[in-house]
């Protein structure tokens, strides 16, 4: 059943890809891969769970309140993550046509169905696109009231053997860190005079001393901006400390990890090229505009204001590192980078990991990740590589 209460996108739906087309099912109707986790249903004999026990028997829940369970459920996920769940959820079920899978066997999904559908995908999926597969099954389980009855040391088991069988082509090659000097030569190659460049590079330097994410300072396409959920003018504070250090204060209001939003911060550095606080003083005198725009609105010479996205700050970094030669950058090195710039000052690995924002022990697994592009430069300073080493071990079992 669709649920009532649903906005769909007002966008229509690109055309299935060959190869990957499923049959034509009420079921499953042709929609936005961010809708296909709340509109594609699963087999109308299995019900979803409408009574909730009570003290004194049982109380059944309305339609409409199993609607707007939906609803809610669905809106806890970020827009892209709802994008890959549908593009997994797509792939099994166009498994489960070629396979011959009634409706009745998709869901709840068994594990050898599971185990079946992740085993034909390796080889021809990166791990990353099998895990990510296999949380979007999960999710739509969850989103519909189904049982997620699968054993997690089976589902662990074959997802790593998937990613040993992962294609050479579908492994990413490793993002060289943004430096400092990087930032200057990048200013070098800009133009200061073009409210375009000077919005990016303001975006680079911030990003970058913040350790923050591209996306969180940027928006998906200028269309979406939305000053709820993307950071504005008026979310950004210069304060003083306690003996009188100057510090910005930037609120994210919503983040992936923090949908009631997030706070980064970042000093200036008067006198340097990547001065942060400076490049966003350029920003807004080339670029003015009220205090709900977004924080890197910039003119464009027809259009008037646009929000900067993502895909325009990329182009630009493309651009620069193609025309001259520049190693292998991309937007996740800025954070890379900002995190190497920390530990080679040598910031605390605690302070760095606040800065960061990481919760738990995702800091240790994160430098663990990027050990082989930050090694080469901790080699510089063998005792904070001998730290970096102690801080990464896993813990001896």
């Amino acid at each position: 059943m669709t649920p009532n209460h649903y906005l769909s996108s007002t966008a229509p739906p690109r055309p299935y890809r060959p190869g990957l087309t499923p049959r034509p099912s009420p079921l499953r109707p042709h929609c936005l891969a961010k809708e296909r986790l709340q509109l594609w249903q699963p087999s109308p004999t299995q019900s979803r769970v409408t009574r909730v026990p009570e003290e004194e028997g049982t109380h059944t829940i309305t339609e409409q309140q199993v609607d707007r369970i939906l609803e809610v459920i669905g809106a806890s996920w970020a827009e892209k993550t709802k994008e890959t769940y549908g593009a997994g959820l797509l792939t099994y079920h166009v498994f489960c046509d070629t396979h011959g899978i009634s409706e009745a066997q998709r869901a709840p999904i068994t594990a050898n169905t599971l185990l079946a559908f992740l085993s034909s995908c390796a080889g021809s999926y990166s791990g990353s696109a099998l895990s990510n597969f296999m949380a979007g099954l999960r999710a739509w389980h969850l989103l519909h009231g189904l049982p997620w009855n699968i054993n997690p040391d089976e589902l662990r088991a074959i997802l790593e053997g998937a990613s040993r069988l992962a294609p050479t082509s579908s492994r990413r090659a490793l993002r060289e860190p943004f430096h400092v000097n990087t930032l200057e030569l990048f200013h070098s190659l800009m133009d200061p005079e073009s409210p375009k460049d000077a919005a990016i590079f303001a975006c680079l330097t911030i990003v970058f001393y913040c350790v923050a994410r591209l996306g969180e300072f940027t928006v998906p396409v200028i269309t979406q901006f939305d000053p709820q959920k993307h950071i504005t003018r008026a979310h950004v504070q210069h304060l003083h400390d306690l003996s009188g250090l100057p510090v910005t204060k930037f609120h994210i209001p919503w983040t992936k990890m923090s949908p009631t939003g997030e706070d980064v911060q970042c000093a200036p550095l008067r006198g340097a090229i990547s001065d942060p606080i400076d490049a966003l003083e350029c920003h807004l005198h080339l670029n003015p505009a009220e205090k709900s725009a977004h924080l890197f609105a910039w003119k464009h010479p027809t259009s008037g204001l646009h929000p900067l996205s993502k895909t325009e700050v990329l182009k630009r970094i493309n651009t620069l590192t193609t025309a001259h030669n520049i190693p292998n950058i991309r937007g996740h090195s800025l954070r890379i980078g900002g995190t190497l710039h920390y530990l080679l000052r040598g910031t605390p690995f605690d302070v760095v990991k606040t800065i960061g924002r990481w919760a738990g022990d995702s800091f240790t697994l994160y430098l663990r990740q990027h050990a082989m592009i930050l090694a080469p430069y901790l080699n510089d300073t063998p005792a904070l590589l001998e730290h970096f080493t102690r801080y990464t071990m896993p813990p001896v079992r």
